[in-house]
């Protein structure tokens, strides 16, 4: 492709060389730059790209994406300076794959909590009904029974680049629909920008990423800017932000909830400790639905699936039928076969608000005691490790503190910061800082009636001490501690 096509919908100045090279890859790290790339120096929170210049040209860059002021001697070599070189990369790598989101419905899921399982929700209705359906996630990317190329680099939503090639990719295998989580840090830094959002999820909003956001109100604008990008929105009408979201949007809207008097609302609704049946109403039509999973949230998520299923154009009596196909989701409410027979659950919560509704549903479903293992990640908000040792303490039984990813942060710091919370109430529990130690501390603890959380990690199979990743598998270890 021409480099002046790539630049069609972007400001810039060019400084060096012209714009009609032949384009043939596109990089923003200089050790996947091939002859006649285009490199695009990104500033990152570690790394500054305008250091690997020099890289990228021996690697064989015919051209610069820059912010900075940067000279180049070589005639052969474009440079192009931009205000911002996230926003660029994301035109350039949608121009580069053809535009895909507009040849594929798109669905983006946003909120604090449950976006994880909701993808996997509506991709169970949508394969039920027939339609090959990708998705983009915490957990990867994911089309039945095909590979995907594109390797896995950031945790949930992709860089523009690596999304794009994988919209293209899905469609080239044939994909109709792609469902995808949208965090705020992936609308904060242009990763969305250029997709055609047919449908936009709210699941919710609570504390979360301040470390990046720095206050609520930035986290929540942040959230928000997807309904200006979508065609209707499927919005949670039971949070507190719903009638924000609504006012601020551009899109149509479609609610749900539980409590308020939205569009698709459940009633009756009928909780046990494996599934959780209720009552559907949507339209003068009063349906009930039976899911194999329990807990409020699941209720939540199954709405919010119904909202965009019935968005995309499926019939909203074959979707009431199909939500049966609803499977678990790894690491989500995850119950950890074993041996013995031990009640335990393993869960992704990692905020105050999810670990909340994680106990009160587990206290709900057992008839023991509830003994709770978990901690707090670090390199992350830590306003909210207090929140979670408050909520943990009043709502378990007996809790251990442990270890989560401490990154770079000293584990038993992040431990004494959740401890303040604990001592605010009267809570009974213990610290250790092993995280294999106090699974196995809790086990031991276990009696045939309780119910053991393991919270924070879900899904995970490592853990990051300082900046080494470590293999680490919460429900590994419960399978074999437990033989």
């Amino acid at each position: 492709m021409k480099l002046y096509e790539l630049l069609r919908d972007i400001d810039y100045m060019l400084i060096n060389g012209d714009v009609n090279n032949d384009i043939t890859s596109i990089c923003y790290d200089s050790r996947k730059v091939k002859k006649n790339s285009i490199f695009i120096c990104i500033n990152g929170n570690r790394v500054n790209g305008h250091d690997f210049i020099s890289e990228a040209i021996k690697n064989g860059a015919i051209a610069i994406v820059v912010e900075e002021e940067i000279s180049i001697k070589s005639e052969y070599i474009s440079l192009i300076k931009v205000e911002n070189a996230k926003l660029a990369l994301s035109s350039m790598s949608n121009l580069f794959y053809k535009e895909p989101s507009k040849e594929i419905e798109l669905v983006g899921v946003t909120g604090t909590n449950g976006k994880t399982t909701v993808i996997h929700y509506i991709k169970d209705v949508l394969e039920a009904y027939g339609k090959i359906t990708g998705i983009i996630g915490t957990l990867g990317y994911e089309l039945k029974d095909k590979e995907i190329s594109i390797e896995k680099i950031n945790p949930t939503t992709p860089e523009s680049l690596e999304l794009q090639a994988v919209l293209r990719e899905f469609i080239d295998k044939d994909a109709k629909n792609a469902v995808m989580e949208v965090t705020s840090s992936a609308l904060a830094k242009h990763r969305v920008d250029f997709c055609n959002f047919n449908i936009g999820v709210f699941t919710n909003l609570s504390q979360d990423h301040l470390e990046e956001h720095g206050t609520m109100e930035n986290y929540k604008n942040e959230k928000i800017k997807l309904f200006r990008k979508c065609s209707l929105g499927i919005i949670n009408f039971d949070d507190k932000i719903a009638e924000e979201i609504i006012e601020k949007s551009t899109c149509k809207i479609l609610t749900y909830g539980i409590r308020e008097e939205a569009d698709i609302r459940a009633t009756e609704i009928q909780y046990k400790n494996d599934s959780v049946r209720f009552n559907v109403a949507f339209k003068g039509i009063s349906k009930e639905v039976k899911v194999n999973i329990p807990g409020k949230f699941t209720v939540y998520n199954v709405l919010a699936t119904i909202g965009a299923c019935y968005g995309l154009g499926l019939d909203i009596n074959e979707i009431l039928k199909l939500v049966s196909n609803i499977k678990h989701v790894p690491g989500r409410l995850e119950m950890v076969k074993n041996n013995l027979n031990k009640n335990v659950i393993v869960d992704y919560a990692h905020t105050p608000d999810a670990l909340e509704k994680l106990l009160m549903m587990a206290r709900d479903i057992t008839d023991g005691k509830l003994i709770t293992v978990f901690g707090c990640g670090g390199d992350r908000d830590k306003t909210k490790r207090k929140i979670m040792g408050m909520a943990a303490g009043i709502l378990s039984d007996y809790c251990i503190i442990t270890s989560d990813n401490p990154r770079t942060e000293d584990p038993i710091r992040i431990i004494e910061e959740i401890e303040d919370g604990m001592e605010n109430i009267d809570s009974k529990y213990e610290k250790i800082a092993d995280r294999r130690k106090a699974i196995e501390k809790a086990l031991k603890l276990l009696n045939d009636d309780d119910l053991l959380l393991i919270a924070g990690k879900g899904h995970e199979d490592y853990q990051i001490i300082g900046t080494t990743k470590i293999h680490f598998d919460d429900r590994e270890v419960v399978r074999e501690i437990l033989g």
